[in-house]
C-alpha cells in the first residue's frame, strides 16, 4: 500500500475516533447542563399548587394521539405546563410541526439529544415551574379526576425539606428475592403489597429529577438503563425509595386509558391510532417473558451497584373516599350500609 494512502487511512480512523468522541460525550455535556442549571434554582420558588407534565414520544406513527393525549393534560387546570420530551433524534422538524398545526397551545417540544430514557428525568428548570412533576408515557392518560387525585395525594405525603416524598402512581409492580438463582425477581403486584409504580404515569418531586440525573453514585445504574434501553423507572424507584424512606404510594381515582396494554383489541385505538399499531414502537426494549427476566436483572445489578437495596414495600392504597357510612346494619333480613334505606 502507498504511504499517502496509508496516511489517508491514519487521519479517517483518528477523525472517526474522534466524531465518536464527540457522540459519546454530547450527552454528557446535555445532562451537566441540565445539572448545572438546576442546581442554582431555588426550591421556594416552585409552585405547590400546579403540576408539570413530562411526556416522553419517540414513535411518529403515535404522534396523532400524543397530540390529543398533550392536549387533554393541558386542558387540566390543576396542570401548568405540558413538556413533550421527542426522543427519536431521526425524527424531521416538519413532522412534529405538521397535523393540525402541531400541539396544542401551552404544550412545550423539546427534542431530546439522544434517545437514551435517562433522558426523561433530566432536571429541566427552564420548563419545570412546578414542585411537582409528572412523567407519563405517549400512551397512558386519566381522565380529569384521577388525574386531580393523584396529584392531590401526592401533596398529602410531601414532608418537610430535605426529605422528598415518595413516588405516587397507577400501575404497581413488586419485586422479590428468587433464592433458588440467588437473584432478584422483578414481578407484578404480589397480593397485599408492591414496591415499585410504573412511568406509564407516576407524581414525584422536581428534586428527585436532580437526584436522579445529577448524582455521581448513579452514573454507573444510568449507564445499565442506556445498556438495556429499559428500567429507568426502577432505578427512579430506587432513588424515590432512598430519598422518602418509604415505598410508592398506590391511587385509586376515576379512569386511566392504556391504549398500549397488550390486552387492547388489536383494531381499537384512539385519536386515529390503530390499536395493532401501539404495540412495540415505544421506546423502551420490552416484550414477553424477556422483558420481565431483563428487569430483575435491572434490579440486581442497581443493587450490586449501589450496594443496599433501598426498595420499600407498601401495603395499602389510596381511594377517594365513599360518601356515606361504612357500618352494616340488619335490616330486612340483610346486612347492608346502616344509612341505606
Amino acid at each position: 500500500m502507498p504511504p499517502c494512502s496509508r496516511h489517508l487511512l491514519r487521519v479517517r480512523f483518528f477523525l472517526l475516533v474522534a466524531l465518536a468522541g464527540v457522540a459519546v460525550s454530547h450527552g454528557g455535556v446535555v445532562e451537566d447542563a441540565a445539572c448545572a442549571a438546576a442546581n442554582r434554582t431555588d426550591a421556594a420558588s416552585l409552585r405547590p399548587d400546579r403540576l408539570t407534565v413530562l411526556l416522553s414520544g419517540y414513535s411518529e406513527r403515535r404522534l396523532p394521539l400524543l397530540r390529543a393525549i398533550a392536549g387533554a393534560y393541558a386542558a387540566h387546570p390543576l396542570v401548568l405546563a405540558v413538556v413533550v420530551l421527542w426522543c427519536n433524534p431521526s425524527t424531521p422538524g416538519r413532522v412534529l410541526r405538521r397535523g393540525g398545526g402541531g400541539f396544542p397551545p401551552r404544550v412545550t417540544v423539546r427534542r431530546a439529544a439522544s434517545a437514551s430514557l435517562n433522558s426523561r428525568f433530566l432536571p429541566r428548570p427552564s420548563d419545570i415551574r412546578t414542585a411537582a412533576v409528572a412523567v407519563a408515557d405517549d400512551d397512558v392518560l386519566p381522565d380529569a379526576a384521577a388525574l386531580s387525585f393523584a396529584f392531590a395525594a401526592w401533596q398529602q405525603q410531601q414532608r418537610p425539606p430535605p426529605t422528598a416524598g415518595p413516588l405516587v402512581g397507577f400501575f404497581p409492580r413488586s419485586h422479590h428475592l428468587d433464592l433458588a438463582r440467588g437473584r432478584w425477581a422483578y414481578t407484578a403486584a404480589q397480593p397485599g403489597r408492591y414496591s415499585m409504580v410504573l412511568t406509564k404515569f407516576m407524581v414525584l418531586g422536581a428534586d428527585l429529577l436532580y437526584r436522579y440525573s445529577c448524582s455521581p453514585e448513579l452514573a454507573a445504574a444510568r449507564a445499565v438503563v442506556d445498556r438495556e434501553r429499559n428500567c429507568e423507572d426502577i432505578l427512579m424507584n430506587f432513588v424515590a425509595a432512598e430519598e422518602s424512606s418509604a415505598g410508592p404510594v398506590l391511587v385509586e381515582a376515576g379512569s386511566i386509558r392504556d391504549w398500549g396494554d397488550p390486552r387492547n383489541d388489536v383494531n381499537v385505538g384512539g385519536a386515529g391510532e390503530d390499536g395493532g399499531a401501539m404495540k412495540d414502537v415505544g421506546l423502551s426494549a420490552t416484550g414477553g417473558l424477556g422483558h420481565w427476566e431483563k428487569r430483575g436483572a435491572c434490579i440486581t445489578e442497581f443493587h450490586r451497584l449501589l450496594g443496599r437495596m433501598p426498595l420499600r414495600y407498601s401495603y395499602g392504597k389510596v381511594v377517594e373516599a365513599a360518601v356515606g357510612e361504612q357500618g352494616l346494619c340488619s335490616k330486612g333480613g340483610r346486612l347492608v350500609r346502616c344509612d341505606q334505606e
